[in-house]
C-alpha cells in the first residue's frame, strides 16, 4: 500500500478531517456519502463491513441508518478518531472498529452482506488481490470509488503524498472480470479535482460545483469526471 507509514501516523489522523472535509470539502463529503448511500441501498439490519474506514465518517453514518458495521483500517490512530465519533454520535453499540490487514481480511467467507471501500484503491498497489478479497467475504455486494484516469485528476496527482493510482473504464472492468464480480450501478461526478475543493471556501466552492455539475450532465461529461463509485455483486 501506497504511504502506509504516512497514513498511520498519529499527527495525520489528528488532522484527516479537518484538511480533507472543512473548506469546500464539506461538499464532497456530502457526495461521496450520498453515493455510498444510493449504492447500498437500505441498509437497516444488514451487515456491512467497511474497508480502509480511516476516522470512520461512513462507518458511523451507516450505523446511523441502523445498519450493523464493521470498519477495518491498519492506522491504530484513525480508528482511535473513529471510535470518539462513534461514541459522540451514540452508535458505539452499532459498529466495531478493528485494525487489520485488507489484504488478509479476518473473516470467513460470506461473512457480510456488503463491503465498502471508499478512497481506498487509489492506494492499492495490487487492486484484484484486494477486491478478490472483498468479494470472499461478502454474500451479495461490493461498492468501491476509483479515482479516473483521464481527467483533471492526472494535473496535480503527483503532489499527493502518498500519490494516487489512478483507472480507466477498462481497467475496472478488467478487475470485475478476474474477480468475478458483476457490474449493477456507477455513478461519476466531479470534474474538477477533490484537490480544488479543499482550497477555496465552503460559499465558492458551492459556485465552481454547480458549474462542474452543468457540465458533468451534459452529453459526454460522464468522461470528464474524476472520480466514479461503482455498485458490484457476486456473480452466478
Amino acid at each position: 500500500m501506497k504511504g502506509r507509514e504516512w497514513y498511520q501516523a498519529t499527527d495525520v489522523a489528528q488532522e484527516y478531517e479537518q484538511k480533507r472535509f472543512s473548506r469546500g470539502g464539506r461538499l464532497i463529503n456530502r457526495r461521496e456519502k450520498r453515493a455510498a448511500l444510493n449504492a447500498l441501498g437500505p441498509v437497516e439490519d444488514r451487515d456491512i463491513l467497511e474497508i480502509a474506514c480511516g476516522t470512520g465518517r461512513f462507518t458511523v453514518m451507516l450505523a446511523e441508518y441502523d445498519a450493523n458495521v464493521v470498519g477495518l483500517d491498519i492506522s491504530g490512530p484513525m480508528l482511535q478518531q473513529g471510535r470518539a465519533k462513534a461514541q459522540k454520535a451514540g452508535v458505539a453499540d452499532h459498529l466495531d472498529f478493528l485494525r487489520g490487514d485488507a489484504a488478509r481480511l479476518p473473516f470467513p467467507d460470506d461473512h457480510f452482506d456488503a463491503v465498502l471501500a471508499m478512497r481506498f484503491f487509489h492506494l492499492a498497489d495490487t487492486p484484484a488481490s484486494f477486491l478478490s478479497e472483498m468479494r470472499r467475504v461478502t454474500r451479495d455486494q461490493v461498492v468501491f470509488d476509483t479515482f479516473n484516469r483521464f481527467s483533471a485528476r492526472s494535473v496535480y496527482n503527483w503532489l499527493l503524498p502518498m500519490g494516487s493510482r489512478l483507472y480507466s473504464r477498462g481497467e475496472v472492468e478488467r478487475l470485475l472480470q478476474r474477480t468475478g464480480l458483476e457490474l449493477v450501478g456507477e455513478e461519476h461526478d466531479f470534474v474538477l479535482p477533490y484537490g480544488f475543493y479543499r482550497r477555496i471556501p465552503n460559499e465558492l466552492a458551492s459556485t465552481f460545483r454547480g458549474l462542474g455539475t452543468g457540465v458533468g450532465r451534459a452529453p459526454g461529461g460522464d468522461r470528464l469526471a474524476t472520480v466514479s463509485w461503482w455498485n458490484t455483486s457476486i456473480g452466478e
